[in-house]
């Protein structure tokens, strides 16, 4: 009998291979770092704000966090293979070698950085690379040897508001870093709720992240609420300066309250279930907060 060849479905291959490449650079977070670069972006520019550069800014801010993010998958993908919900990645499954991974990663982070720097500014290609960097080389390897790690992670985590600012002043002054620190405070709570989700599947793969499993108790929700409280009034203090109106201050209040109320849920119930229901608050204050501070700035 004649052999038979198996022919290439290339439309399934190019759909596969498009997949991993939304997988390698974690394109859904992705996306919500470039909303948070927009807004610095707009929060600088107001009104003033054209398409061109708002599409350069979405391009070249998903290409650096793009690249941190694929390095990030070369350097862990012995331990992605060990969590179910990091098993699947290219790296992690397979699908993908270190090479390839590694040729995206460089692509996206060298024309990333090239374009902030063409398109805007030598700062904000900087601030980019700074993000990128420290995300891959510094926060990566430290997550196996020390829960500092989040400590350290949350200042490229922080940065991207400030990227959008910097970009459009060429200038990180006190706005800049209003908004950088509402990101880095916020991350906190978020990142201890995913912690306190994720604790046994980090501790199978050799993270050293907090919480722990020893962690989950009302030491780390009471820890999560003064942060809270520590990032409303951080999101106040500009309204008192003239920097916002007091009708956003009203909506980061109230914001904050129902932030901390979540906060207290989980200090009370101390289950997985509250703390689920903190992360999912967590990036809807966010997201409503970064969206009254636009349009508070250009109403």
């Amino acid at each position: 009998m004649p052999t038979i060849i198996p022919t290439i479905d290339h439309n399934t291959w190019l759909r596969a291979k498009f997949d991993d490449y939304c997988l390698l650079v974690k394109h859904k977070l992705n996306i919500t770092v470039v909303f948070s670069s927009l807004i610095g972006y707009l929060m600088a520019i107001g009104t003033a704000a054209n398409i061109y550069h708002v599409v350069c800014l979405s391009l070249f801010g998903f290409m650096v966090t793009g690249a941190a993010n694929a390095l990030n998958q070369i350097f862990e993908k012995d331990y992605d293979r060990q969590m179910k919900r990091t098993a699947n990645r290219p790296l992690a499954a397979g699908r993908m070698g270190n090479t390839e991974a590694l040729l995206v990663a460089g692509i996206m982070g060298i024309g990333g950085i090239s374009g902030l720097w063409y398109v805007f500014n030598d700062l904000a290609a900087l601030t980019g690379a700074l993000s990128l960097l420290s995300y891959a080389f510094i926060y990566t390897p430290l997550k196996r040897i020390s829960p500092i790690a989040v400590l350290v992670g949350a200042f490229p985590g922080a940065l991207p508001p400030a990227i959008g600012w910097v970009a459009a002043t060429a200038s990180f002054g006190y706005e800049a870093w209003v908004l950088f620190s509402i990101q880095f405070l916020w991350q906190f709570p978020h990142f201890w709720a995913i912690g306190w989700l994720g604790a046994e599947e980090y501790e199978k793969a050799g993270f050293k992240l907090y919480p722990s499993t020893r962690d989950r108790n009302q030491h780390t929700a009471l820890q999560a609420i003064l942060y809270i409280v520590a990032l409303t009034t951080t999101t106040l203090l500009p309204v008192f300066a003239g920097w916002w109106s007091y009708y956003f201050g009203a909506i980061a209040l109230v914001l904050g309250g129902i932030f901390a109320y979540y906060g207290i849920r989980l200090f009370r119930q101390c289950n997985n279930q509250a703390a689920l229901q903190l992360m999912f608050a967590s990036i809807g204050y966010l997201v409503v907060l970064q969206i009254a501070m636009v349009l508070d700035r250009i109403l």
